[in-house]
């Protein structure tokens, strides 16, 4: 039995999702999936154990009901009883014996398997952080596509395959991870979501005093006193010994007596009654990211359009790489998709089959996406860059030298002072913010340790399709380009003078509905200078 034990714990080393430490499932899909599997082997795990509980219970149940009647029988008369010298015996030996096996029956693993799974395998099961991550990434979902509470919670989403729905206990544990981070817009979003639906009717684990007082104080916090006044009387109605409750409605009482005297002493003028509202009005707290707006709507497809005449020099071609021999006869579909910055899609450039290669290539080495610091210079782990990446070089695999030649081919420019593929995978609400891929003039050692000079242009392949949002979006010119399986796109970063456009600033939104899977090759100065020779206007 040990031995068999020791063989289960070695085949379950193996079985489990790349066998490493916990890193970040939730900012990688690809790596989610094998935590489905996980799951469904402990689900069935868990079933046979159900099955040999059963069945201990009802040798349990056998003897239990036995010694029901023996001892009805034995506290009727107990001299009586013990003195029969076999029933004496057999008393001593129950209880010395049969008690103690018995206590072994109930304490054992009948399926030999369940609990010691549950063990190995809890360790690299998604940690807090990764919950709160996840639960992170749907209000950043709910901001980035404009969905209420209550369409969220139903999961009512485009594109969906599989309709999920929040309980009123999902809706109070998302804004208690708000409340954590002192995210009281999100908080008063979410609480009274859960709130509203046990108003409804639905039966949960969680109760509305629990809610109201976290959303009163979110309400307070927001500005609101009336509501948050209102809210802790409803509260004080269902437990008027709540002794926070309490408190805060004293401290609310005083407040706006206050204010009521304030208001007596001073007539107040129409503009600052008007930035009295403003404060008060709810919202998502002060932003760091100035472009917030404009690329959210990007990102929703409601941003700039360009105007017909701009769209009329746009077109579709068949193109040969400016007559590479590898493709006159053969030549690639290519569309433009914008025109300053120039925006280039290649058609049916990637196969499947590739596809597959590069992922499974991939995902064993996924690991959480990183930075540049431009205080350190170093690469870091950053919240506006959601994502597990993997770097796969030439030499590991044919495909991948394949890639990087037609890259090559189709671009003109030397890759072999290029960085390695770089693989993407975004996780739940996967995003990457508006970022440039070229290091600025405040960033003069970016690129410093590969010596290949700035990043001169960027190719990005798509390897999947998404259900809804991940868009490309370019904040600084309005342009949305959106993921298609086995196409790409290429922009150049610098002018040819060397200077970066600044028009290249991009995105990569959130992913609302699907999967998301790139893949990209940054292109470096060095090895381009008869290739893309500067010209003689400093300025073009």
């Amino acid at each position: 039995m040990a031995s068999r034990k020791v063989w289960c714990v070695l085949v379950l080393s193996f079985l489990l999702p790349h066998s490493y430490a916990h890193t970040d499932f939730f900012t990688s899909i690809g790596h989610m999936t094998d935590l489905i599997n996980t799951e469904k082997d402990l689900v069935t795990s868990l079933k046979d154990y159900i099955k040999a509980e059963e069945s201990k219970l009802e040798q349990i149940k056998k003897w239990a009901e036995k010694l029901d009647q023996l001892t009805s029988t034995a506290t009727k008369d107990p001299e009586g009883f013990l003195g029969h010298p076999v029933n004496a015996f057999k008393l001593m030996k129950r209880l010395n014996t049969e008690w103690g096996e018995l206590e072994n029956l109930v304490l054992k693993d009948m399926s030999d398997g369940f609990i010691s799974n549950m063990t190995i395998q809890r360790q690299y099961f998604p940690n807090d952080e990764d919950q709160a991550g996840a639960a992170k990434a749907l209000l950043r979902l709910q901001d980035t596509y404009n969905l209420d509470t209550d369409t969220l919670s139903r999961g009512n989403l485009p594109g969906v395959k599989h309709k999920s729905f929040l309980t009123a206990e999902d809706c109070f544990e998302l804004g208690k991870i708000a409340y954590t981070e002192a995210d009281y817009y999100h908080t008063g979003l979410w609480m009274e979501q859960a709130l509203k639906q046990l108003d409804d009717g639905e039966v949960s684990t969680v109760d509305k005093v629990s809610i109201l007082d976290y959303l009163s104080y979110a309400v307070y916090q927001q500005g609101d006193l009336d509501k948050a006044m209102m809210l802790t009387k409803r509260l004080l109605e269902l437990d008027p010994e709540h002794q926070r409750a309490n408190g805060n409605l004293k401290y609310f009482d005083y407040i706006m007596s206050k204010e009521k005297e304030a208001n007596k002493s001073t007539i107040k003028t129409e503009s600052q009654t008007e930035k009295e509202t403003k404060a008060k009005k709810k919202g998502p707290s002060k932003d760091y990211l100035p472009e917030r707006q404009k690329y959210e709507r990007l990102c929703r497809g409601e941003g700039l359009k360009m105007t017909p005449r701009r769209q009329k020099k746009l077109y579709c071609r068949y193109y040969d790489g400016n007559k590479n021999p590898g493709y006159i006869l053969g030549p690639v579909k290519q569309e433009d998709e914008w025109d300053k910055p120039r925006i280039v899609r290649f058609l049916e450039i990637i196969s499947d089959e590739e596809i597959e290669i590069v992922k499974e290539l991939a995902k064993p080495r996924l690991s959480r996406a990183t930075v540049h610091d431009p205080q350190t210079g170093k690469l870091t782990t950053a919240h506006y860059r959601v994502s597990k990446s993997a770097w796969l070089s030439g030499y590991e695999s044919p495909v991948i030298s394949r890639i990087n030649r037609r890259i090559q081919d189709l671009t003109g420019l030397d890759v072999s002072t290029a960085e390695e593929l770089q693989v993407a995978n975004y996780g739940v609400g996967g995003q990457y913010e508006p970022h440039f891929d070229f290091a600025r003039k405040d960033e003069p050692d970016a690129f410093k340790e590969l010596g290949t000079g700035n990043r001169i242009a960027t190719w990005l392949f798509y390897m999947s399709d998404v259900s809804a949002g991940g868009a490309t979006v370019f904040p600084e010119v309005g342009a949305s380009v959106w993921p298609k399986k086995g196409t790409a796109v290429f922009w150049y970063n610098l002018f040819p003078s060397g200077e970066g456009d600044y028009s290249t600033r991009h995105a990569a939104c959130p992913v609302l509905v699907g999967n998301k899977w790139v893949s990209n090759k940054w292109i470096h100065e060095r090895g381009q200078e008869f290739r893309r020779p500067c010209t003689l206007s400093e300025l073009e």
